[in-house]
């Protein structure tokens, strides 16, 4: 039996319409807990951002 809680935030309003459009889900909850099940799903999420690794590789570089 899964146990379900209930979770509140603050989205500026424009950030929320965003995440709606971009779900494509017209209700708070449903575009919401579709944008939790990719960011869970989603392999890229866990990745180090892109501009960590290019400041890495610019370090090594200088190095040389």
């Amino acid at each position: 039996m899964v146990k379900i809680v209930h979770a509140q935030t603050v989205l500026p309003e424009d950030v929320l319409n965003e995440l709606k459009k971009k779900t494509g889900e017209s209700a708070t909850k449903d575009a919401i807990a579709k944008a939790v099940e990719h960011y869970l799903m989603c392999p890229y999420t866990h990745e180090e951002p892109i501009e960590k690794k290019l400041e890495e590789v610019l370090k090594k570089k200088r190095k040389i």
